[in-house]
C-alpha cells in the first residue's frame, strides 16, 4: 500500500525539506527528507523542532 501524504508547511533547510501531514490515524506528523542525489536520509518524527533539528543537523554521507 502506497503512502498518499499531502505536505503542508514545507521548509527547506540546507538540502533537507521539512513537511508536515496527517497518517494515516489522523495524527499530525513531521518528516525531514534530504534531497541530494543518492543520499537516502528520510525520517518521520512526532515534533516539528525534532524534525527541524535532524535537517539541521544532517551531513550527507554521498558525495
Amino acid at each position: 500500500m502506497s503512502a498518499n501524504r499531502r505536505f503542508r508547511r514545507v521548509v527547506r533547510i540546507g538540502p533537507v525539506q521539512v513537511g508536515t501531514y496527517y497518517d494515516s490515524r489522523g495524527r499530525e506528523k513531521h518528516t525531514a527528507a534530504c534531497t541530494a542525489p543518492r543520499c537516502g536520509f528520510a525520517t518521520d518524527y512526532d515534533s516539528r523542532a525534532a524534525a527541524e533539528l535532524a535537517a539541521r543537523t544532517h551531513r550527507c554521507r554521498v558525495r
